[in-house]
């Protein structure tokens, strides 16, 4: 059986991660009040959300549903296949 992949690879795939670790700076004593942390950011999950350009009575989203076509536009809407993007290659 002749194999693919050169002898080197195992031991270079088994020595990387026992290099990366030794890379790493050496840990720091949990129990040392004086030990520098890192600071603490706060970042909102709703900074990025679009706010509601404007509200609708539910009596004209009901009207404007109706002009549509009901709920079995909707419906319909909801089976139709998504458009593949332009420049997308079909499988």
């Amino acid at each position: 059986m002749v194999c693919s992949r050169p002898r080197w690879l195992l031991p270079v795939a088994l020595f990387l991660p026992s290099a990366a670790l030794q890379a790493q700076p050496a840990h720091r004593d949990p129990l040392d009040a004086r030990a520098p942390v890192p600071a603490v950011v706060y970042r909102s999950s709703l900074a990025a959300a679009k706010p509601i350009s404007a509200a609708v009575s539910w009596r004209e989203a009901n009207e404007q549903t109706a002009r549509i076509g009901g709920w079995r536009v909707y419906a319909r809407e909801a089976q139709q296949p998504v458009p593949a993007a332009a420049g997308a290659k079909q499988p």
